[in-house]
């Protein structure tokens, strides 16, 4: 009887172990993912820098041992003298230390500073007057029209509308913040219906020089393309871009996949070169481009794996790094042993990765995130190595990436778009600055010349 008793004591606290084996299973997992989570930044992830916080190091740490202070190629802004200055202030000694006028004696120029500064800030008013003159002879009275762009009894002119621009749009100042500037520069508070109309009037006249910005894009043999979220009308949508080391191309869309990536709006639903992105999947609909991916995300997604203590992350991210070092033409010829090396690492990869697991009755197989960045790498090969075998595509998407950053400090300032029509001004007036900006274009002037409607060609 007793014995009988011991073993059904036995058999429950079994059970209740398998039970608890299985809860410190759960737990154990639901520990590692968090702490995952927890250990998450832009150098292992795709979070952005900005999440890092203070004290984290780049993604990529700068080499040690180079040269100290401007590299070859690089322009110095130092102040240099202009040969016809507006103003000179002679310094002339009229009186000797010992007492005796010197000021008639002969004088020599010894040494030149010159000081740059800024005039005071003034507004220029120009009035139109419109004379009345009738002919003795017939009668008719005869008046010449206002200039085209004077439609207004009192108006602003278009270097107030350009200035305008430029703060908002390439600058990020909020509206209010630009009449309240206006007013402590030149006593003038334009209201935020005329900095509205500025933005919009200068996006109708960009409409032909987007059309050449989108058509240089489409021409070219290697592009860029990327997106980001920004808030319009308190909803989430998408800025998307795609640029070139000259041109930059940004519109807004409701959408980030494919029917963003094929609507009217976008211009690589027919692009034949070579896209770079960051391996989001409904890029790959596009048969008619080739694509080249984002050796950096590629990079930061194995760091994880490296960091949870994969040898072949490792492994493949040295093989990476070697490939971008090792000259175009030599990877070329080692081309049969890069690639069979490659696939060994992958091999040895999935060998060493867990099995999917069913999850339940119903859905897809849970794979580990080893496992799935595994067959990315082996799926699109081609496009991870496109950069080892043609010197024109670049490792990263980091070009993209840079064109779209002002957009988030745009969203940090103003938090979103208060319409549709202004995120659409924004992403033209934008996509128009920064391509100037990679041009070396003065962005001032050309933008008055889109005020003035004067035709504007870019001269690379």
């Amino acid at each position: 009887m007793r014995i009988k008793q011991l073993e059904d004591e036995n058999a429950t606290l079994r059970a209740i172990i398998i039970l608890k084996d299985a809860k410190i299973a759960e737990l154990e997992t639901k520990v590692k993912e968090l702490t995952e989570r927890l250990n998450k930044n832009s150098s292992n992830s795709h979070k952005p820098p900005s999440s890092d916080g203070y004290g984290k190091k780049p993604a990529f740490a700068k080499g040690k041992g180079g040269k100290q202070g401007g590299q070859k190629g690089h322009k110095g802004g130092t102040l240099l003298m202009v040969s016809n200055p507006d103003k000179t202030k002679p310094l002339i000694p009229l009186v000797c230390n010992c007492g005796h006028d010197i000021s008639n004696e002969p004088r020599m120029l010894g040494e030149e500073r010159q000081v740059k500064d800024i005039p005071k800030p003034k507004i220029i008013v120009t009035s139109y007057q419109q004379y009345v003159v009738q002919c003795p002879c017939c009668g008719k009275k005869n008046k010449v029209q206002f200039p085209d762009d004077v439609n207004s009894a009192v108006q602003y002119g278009n270097r107030v509308r350009t200035l305008s621009v430029l703060l908002n749009t390439d600058y990020k100042v909020p509206v209010k913040k630009i009449s309240s500037l206006f007013g402590d520069l030149y006593g003038i508070t334009p209201n935020e219906g005329s900095i509205i109309s500025n933005n919009r009037r200068c996006y109708e006249n960009l409409e032909p020089v987007e059309h050449q910005i989108k058509e240089e894009i489409k021409s070219s043999a290697v592009a860029h393309s990327d997106e980001s979220g920004v808030r319009v009308e308190g909803k989430l949508h998408w800025l998307h871009t795609t640029s070139t080391l000259m041109y930059t191309y940004f519109y807004i869309h409701a959408k980030r996949g494919s029917d963003a990536i094929t609507d009217a709006c976008s211009i690589i639903a027919e692009y034949t070169g070579t896209l770079i992105h960051d391996c989001y999947e409904s890029y790959f609909k596009l048969t008619k481009a080739k694509h080249g991916l984002c050796g950096a995300h590629l990079l930061r997604e194995l760091a994880a794996q490296i960091e949870d203590k994969k040898p072949w992350a490792q492994t493949m991210t040295d093989l990476l790094m070697e490939l971008l070092k090792t000259a175009t033409e030599q990877n070329i010829i080692d081309k049969e042993h890069i690639e069979q090396k490659y696939n060994e690492i992958i091999a040895t990869g999935k060998a060493h990765e867990p099995p999917p697991i069913k999850s339940g009755k119903r859905g897809k197989y849970k794979r580990s995130k080893g496992l799935n960045l595994l067959e990315r790498l082996d799926k699109h090969k081609t496009s991870v190595l496109a950069y080892a075998y043609d010197s024109d595509i670049p490792f990263t998407n980091n070009l993209a990436e840079r064109d779209l950053r002002p957009s988030k400090i745009k969203m940090k300032v103003s938090n979103t778009f208060r319409s549709t029509a202004g995120a659409e001004h924004h992403a033209r007036i934008a996509g128009f600055t920064s391509t100037l900006r990679k041009q070396n274009i003065n962005v001032f002037s050309s933008l008055l010349d889109v005020f003035n409607r004067k035709e504007f060609t870019f001269d690379q």
